[in-house]
């Protein structure tokens, strides 16, 4: 239960997964010199595609994708434990999963995650989104060890079901993993209030690096990448440049938070009307 200092890197990527590993690279080693042991990255961190399609096309089976060994050479070499958000990686000839990756400082991967809840929706802006034509859904919540204590493993649209959350906090995760890419309109109304309630509702960390900016594809991302302590107060956030924020994580403020108002000790199931 010893305290440590993580790092969100909030990105703008492109379409061009070799530019993305790159810059992405670039910034966790920034992350490093500011003293981080964890740093995160956001969804979609290697590739922003115009659409399904060209995703499909410039996406890999895992054992092909150029992005991992890179990532875990660099978390080797830098000694960190590192999460990268997610990246699309082929699971058949139409479909992607969209997997999160916690990486250890032996670069070996520690735990894998792909995104259960996949973001189908028509916004009153006039954005249509349909994450499921071309991507295949997780069906399993992942809990992963690290040296501070258990982590729960999420992607973005997750975030607006808080039953996964209660999952893992019952689970004992100490710290939630968000790696987001929000689109603006959602992000404005809903992404603070919805990482805070997940932080305040099971006594946890949540920890959420966010894609931000206007991208290549002419997606608009919301950025404010955020860490949000188990109390549901922000103690770090970014805006919409391509940055890094920090924070000092102590374990124990988990324990705190739900000694407090022992919530998770009082959740019954019940019947539906």
């Amino acid at each position: 239960m010893t305290a440590f200092k993580a790092a969100c890197v909030q990105l703008r990527s492109t379409d061009d997964v070799q530019d993305n590993i790159k810059c992405v690279s670039e910034l966790i080693r920034e992350a490093k010199r500011g003293g981080a042991d964890f740093i995160l990255t956001p969804e979609n961190t290697t590739l922003m595609a115009p659409d399904g399609g060209a995703k499909l096309d410039r996406s890999f089976i895992e054992d092909r994708d150029p992005a991992l060994p890179a990532f875990r050479t660099l978390a080797e070499e830098l000694g960190i434990w590192l999460l990268i958000g997610s990246l699309a990686i082929k699971v058949s000839g139409d479909k992607t999963a969209n997997r999160s990756f916690l990486i250890n400082p032996r670069g070996v991967i520690a735990a894998r995650y792909d995104k259960i809840h996949l973001f189908d929706v028509d916004l009153p802006s006039g954005e249509k989104y349909c994450e499921s034509n071309t991507v295949a859904g997780g069906h399993e919540a992942r809990l992963a060890q690290t040296p501070w204590g258990k982590i729960g493993m999420t992607i973005c649209y997750d975030v607006r079901f808080p039953q996964l959350y209660r999952a893992l906090a019952k689970q004992d995760a100490f710290a939630l993993t968000v790696p987001s890419a929000f689109t603006e309109t959602t992000g404005k109304a809903h992404w603070h209030v919805l990482l805070r309630a997940r932080a305040i509702e099971n006594g946890a960390y949540v920890l959420a690096p966010a894609q931000g900016g206007v991208h290549v594809n002419g997606r608009h991302t919301y950025g404010h990448s955020l860490i949000v302590n188990p109390w549901g107060e922000v103690i770090a956030e970014g805006g919409t440049e391509p940055r890094v924020i920090y924070a000092d994580i102590d374990p124990a403020e988990a324990v705190a938070a739900r000694t407090r108002i022992p919530n998770l000790q009082h959740d019954q199931s019940f019947e539906g009307p």
